[in-house]
């Protein structure tokens, strides 16, 4: 009976560890708050494995490579509370990874509140879900390789709470972007995917703008860019900000060349009431994309020089 006695008194303190709903995957040990568990790994690696639950609760990593990984994909959300009045994860450590999370209804003074906010490190995002806010994802540094998949945006965006607009995707590295096998809906204004950086690869991904209210471009390359756009499925809707072109490349300044751009493979429709005649690629860089064969729907052109 002793012996017993002393094996529960044993397991107690683990099991206790195992049930937080932030455990560090490398020691096991539990926390209550999500700070704190990444503030344990300090410069470190380690994966955080996040317990089934609504959450109102952030972090900011300052170092290290941190994995945050709900132990059942889709049951861990976080809603409500930024950190930094940014971002529900706000990351500036060596490289972090986002697992099957869930962010939802996450709002800031200026406009920016997201999901995720990137401000140093390479980032993977996988089989994540960001909804309802002002923003999926946002951030960028010029050393940074950022990849996204099988994730989706929904009801993200807007340009009517502050003086500027914010997007489902809002990205500026210096490193490539990609955006994979991921679903972008029912946006609430600005841009569905807005990337500033030098190179992207965006593949096999569906745009489904026919529930969107106040948007503007699918893909929005504002500073140019090469790589690839291929693979998508697009359909635009009727409540258009700006529906003049699905894919628009340097509409801001040329900051990087644009030669070579591929954009093939694509297919593009006009829900009932859009309005006709948008351009599918509409370029502003002067440079010789290539522009490939795409599936377009009727009342969309295939190309426009502007």
């Amino acid at each position: 009976m002793r012996s017993l006695i002393l094996v529960l008194a044993l397991a107690t303190p683990a099991a206790a560890q195992q049930s937080a709903p932030f455990v560090v995957a490398e020691t096991g040990q539990g926390f209550s708050r999500l700070q704190e568990a990444v503030s344990s790994i300090r410069l470190g690696t380690g994966t955080i494995l996040i317990a089934p639950g609504t959450y109102r609760d952030c972090a900011v990593q300052a170092g290290g490579s941190i994995t945050f990984r709900a132990r059942q994909a889709g049951t861990a959300v976080f809603e409500r509370t930024a950190c930094e009045d940014k971002a529900v994860l706000v990351l500036r450590g060596a490289r972090s990874t986002v697992d099957g999370l869930v962010f939802r209804n996450i709002r800031v003074p200026d406009g920016n509140g997201a999901g995720i906010r990137t401000e140093i490190g390479d980032l993977t995002v996988t089989n994540s879900m960001f909804l309802d806010s002002q923003e999926g994802i946002l951030g960028g540094h010029p050393a940074q390789r950022i990849s996204i998949d099988r994730s989706t945006f929904s009801g993200l965006g807007q340009c009517h709470e502050t003086e500027n607009c914010s997007h489902s995707i809002y990205l500026a590295p210096g490193g490539p972007v990609t955006i994979t096998n991921s679903r972008f809906e029912r946006g609430r204004g600005g841009h569905y995917v807005k990337v500033r950086g030098p190179r992207v690869t965006i593949r096999n991904n569906s745009f489904d703008d026919s529930g969107g209210t106040r948007t503007n471009y699918m893909i929005d390359l504002p500073e140019g860019a090469q790589g690839l756009i291929a693979g998508n499925s697009f359909v635009q809707g009727k409540g258009k900000e700006n529906s003049s072109g699905l894919i628009v490349v340097a509409a801001e300044r040329r900051t990087h060349p644009s030669t070579g751009l591929r954009i093939e493979g694509n297919d593009a429709r006009l829900a009932p009431g859009a309005p006709g005649n948008p351009a599918f690629v509409a370029d502003l860089s002067g440079d010789r994309l290539a522009v490939g064969s795409n599936s377009l729907g009727a009342g969309i052109r295939m190309f426009e020089r502007r």
